[in-house]
């Protein structure tokens, strides 16, 4: 049986096909980078979403290690020390003896590991950065690293990171940073004694090494690695990587959930500090890097070597963005034990020119 259509419904038929034939179909290059958008969107969330998926396990992880217990995890030349910079607050330390070292440390007491400071091999000071705490894989990297060469190391965990206590500021955490220098002078000789600065530790290095000079001392050298200008990432080109601009807009945003500064006014300045700093000085920086663009590095030397106007006291030494280091893989390269030890033997070299033997900042 047909179904009857009137006249009004005729006319709005051929109305509505009328309007539908003047509709022009969007041009190719509209629809394509429309979907192009959305495959950028799609990516970057998933992105977003597995990094922090990641770094929420690696919480998990690192909050399951008993930072008191460094043999947990294998670390079996490594002491865990506490120190009480100030009333009230007390600061856990990892203390690594250099690997030729590490038969005769088992079983050692904390009075064994301290004497040891004093056996005139060169010490690290190890400031990490934004987050987590001393038992990150990446920084156990880098205690390796330097334990390898034949070094102590020093790794601290800043007021309210790992199973410090305290509340996290700018003049606190530097305050541990002095607290725990003066301790290792006054244990270790003529011994060398540097500092170790990644990412947020490397402003925590240098504005500790400016309030040093105030005191008419200094670190023997300074190594910082991924540095930014100041804590604040105000002037940084964050348009230099894909993606970076997600780091702009929520700034340090893998570290949202457990990052005990995350509501703290921090300046920490290296852009002004290096201009005061006289320390011999090495910045080690992944031109991949995508917390830290590259261009930050150069820029930090820019300052750093006008200030001290040397090419000997201050290096820059890069990384080739195809080996995939990004911001805390560079203890992974096979070439770094061999940069570190060059560096180390030129402080060796200009200590004993400058003082005649021995180290006596």
């Amino acid at each position: 049986m047909k179904k009857r259509i009137n006249k009004s419904e005729r006319k709005f038929q051929s109305a509505r096909r009328l309007q539908q034939s003047d509709q022009k179909p969007k041009p190719l290059n509209v629809r394509a980078r429309s979907q192009w958008q959305w495959t950028w969107t799609k990516l970057g969330l998933s992105l977003s979403i597995l990094s922090a998926t990641i770094l929420f396990l690696l919480h998990l992880f690192s909050d399951s290690i008993d930072l008191s217990r460094p043999s947990d995890i294998g670390l079996n030349h490594t002491i865990n020390i506490y120190l009480k910079p100030e009333e009230g607050v007390k600061v856990g330390v990892w203390h690594t003896v250099p690997e030729h070292s590490w038969k005769e440390a088992q079983g050692k007491d904390l009075d064994w590991y301290e004497k040891a400071l004093g056996d005139g091999s060169p010490i690290f000071i190890y400031l990490h950065g934004n987050g987590g705490n001393r038992s990150a894989p990446h920084r156990i990297g880098v205690a390796n690293v330097l334990s390898a060469l034949g070094y102590h190391v020093l790794a601290l965990d800043y007021r309210g990171f790992g199973d410090s206590t305290g509340e996290p500021t700018e003049a606190g955490v530097c305050t541990d940073v002095l607290y725990l220098y003066h301790w290792v002078k006054a244990r270790s000789g003529n011994s060398l004694v540097c500092v170790w600065g990644h990412s947020l530790g490397s402003g925590v290095a240098t504005t500790t090494a400016v309030k040093l000079l105030e005191q008419g001392k200094q670190f023997n050298g300074i190594i910082l690695e991924g540095a930014f200008q100041d804590a604040r990432m105000k002037t940084n080109n964050l348009t230099a990587h894909p993606f970076t601009w997600f780091y702009w807009k929520f700034p340090y945003i893998q570290y949202f959930l457990f990052n005990p500064l995350k509501n703290k006014d921090l300046n920490l300045p290296n852009d002004k500090n290096l201009q005061k700093i006289r320390s011999p000085l090495m910045l080690l920086h992944a031109e991949d890097d995508h917390l830290v663009p590259f261009a930050t590095a150069q820029e930090n030397y820019r300052i750093a070597k006008k200030a001290q106007n040397s090419d000997e006291r201050v290096k820059l030494v890069p990384f080739d963005g195809s080996l995939g280091y990004l911001h805390n893989g560079l203890y992974k390269d096979p070439g770094l034990p061999n940069i570190i030890r060059e560096f180390v033997q030129s402080l060796m070299t200009l200590e004993t020119q400058t003082t005649g033997g021995g180290f006596t900042n």
